[in-house]
């Protein structure tokens, strides 16, 4: 029989170990010390895209290419997945052409059930619940500034309590790290995903952006609206207004602290410039970190 291809829809389909051993081989991958060789020569990756990227269409692409093996991207306008097929006749259907499937879209439940019906390993590339790729990019570059061992930082997310905010609940709860996340009443995450991560690791949601960003050794933000939720602009203006991350909110965290941002950003909203433009801002070291993380990520799928 078979075996179950190894699916990553989320950061808890690692465990602690896993996700440990995947960001010391995305450093190694990083400084050269590993991947020259090409071990994924001969191997297809097939990148689905239901929301337009940057980031991940880029760093997929570089990442399967550099480690020898080639991507082919699909939008809605390529495939039949525009007209209304199913997905798991996509799926089983891809199954049969290529090694891997990444997706990025909308609705989580279009992930999974990509995931129950492919033969092959399915990547969250990025959907309304949860980012995962971004995390490991992210706790890369935590591990870059402070070291390998994360569990004695304290993180601090201000904003909405979107998929990002729901991915570093899952990364808390992983690696045992302390989290403090300020949203606004109505903009709260999953409760079910704060009770897990409250339950390996200490976990405060709160009101007050202040207090979340007091002491802490990294400090997150994304934008107010994200991809999709457009026509709530002006509503979600007026009730995050007061959790912009600015030159005041930064001076509050640890004075070695970085500021992140999954990008892209808006000046002026969720963060000022001087913040995500300033000496403490990390976010293009985030950004090529998806690569490396990615790279890592695929190695551990697909060989």
């Amino acid at each position: 029989m078979t075996a179950s291809p190894r699916h990553f829809l989320e950061i808890p389909d690692l465990d602690g170990g896993e996700l440990r051993g995947l960001l010391a081989r995305a450093a190694r991958l990083k400084a050269g010390q590993e991947g020259r060789d090409r071990p994924l020569a001969g191997t297809t990756l097939a990148l689905i895209f239901r929301k337009s990227s940057t980031r991940t269409r880029v760093s997929f692409e570089v990442g399967i290419q550099q480690l020898g093996g080639a991507g082919i991207f699909l939008s809605d306008r390529d495939t039949q997945l525009g007209r209304g097929e199913p997905i798991m006749d996509t799926s089983r259907v891809l199954s049969g052409y290529v090694d891997g499937i990444m997706i990025r879209t909308f609705e989580h439940a279009e992930v999974e059930e990509l995931a129950r019906y492919a033969s092959v390993p399915v990547i969250n590339g990025l959907t309304d619940r949860f980012h995962p790729c971004q995390l490991l990019a992210d706790l890369l570059t935590l591990q870059e500034e402070f070291g390998t061992e994360l569990s004695g930082l304290r993180v601090a997310w201000v904003g909405d309590g979107n998929n990002m905010a729901h991915s570093w609940l899952n990364a808390a709860y992983r690696l045992g790290f302390e989290l403090r996340l300020a949203v606004p009443e109505g903009f709260d995450p999953d409760p079910e995903l704060v009770r897990r991560a409250a339950s390996a690791a200490p976990v405060h949601l709160v009101r007050d952006p202040r207090e979340a960003v007091e002491g802490a050794h990294a400090v997150n933000t994304d934008v107010w609206a994200s991809m999709g939720q457009e026509g709530e602009s002006e509503a979600r203006r007026d009730a995050l207004r007061r959790y912009q991350v600015d030159a005041t909110l930064m001076a509050l965290a640890a004075p070695e602290a970085i500021f992140l941002h999954c990008l892209p950003a808006h000046r002026g909203e969720e963060v000022s410039a001087e913040v995500i433009d300033g000496p403490q801002s990390r976010i293009y070291r985030e950004a090529e970190n998806r690569l490396h993380a990615q790279k890592a990520l695929l190695l551990e799928l697909l060989t």
